[in-house]
């Protein structure tokens, strides 16, 4: 299995950054995409920004322009860098990760907890 740890929410005002952070643990698996999704209460999750391996990226048309993720391949890990922080971005953000564990036979999505974002007007 792929366990994903996030780190880097918390209460920022309007106008303010925050970054989050997100490492890839277990045993013996290969991971293909990396990315960041949000969730509100009431709503469904929603894409924020992922990551392929080849470095392509892909963004919600609300991250465009103030936000940007980033990868360490060698460590597993993934960033999303998040400017100019609207209210609106407040959200419960879950790292996401397309990974293949050796005990696997297709690539399977693998989440973390969450980490809360919130922006005060």
């Amino acid at each position: 299995q792929v366990q994903l740890t996030e780190s880097g929410g918390g209460l920022v005002r309007s106008g303010g950054s925050l970054r989050l952070s997100c490492v890839a643990s277990g045993s013996r698996f290969q991971v293909y995409r990396m990315g960041w999704y949000r969730q509100t209460p009431g709503k469904g999750r929603e894409l924020v920004a992922h990551i392929s391996n080849s470095g392509d990226t892909n963004y919600a048309d609300s991250a465009k322009g103030r936000f940007t993720i980033s990868r360490n391949y060698a460590e597993n890990t993934v960033h999303l860098q998040m400017n100019s922080l609207k209210p609106e971005d407040t959200a419960l953000y879950y790292c996401n990760a397309l990974a293949l564990p050796i005990t696997h036979l297709a690539p399977s999505d693998f989440w973390g907890q969450g980490t809360q974002v919130t922006v005060s007007s």
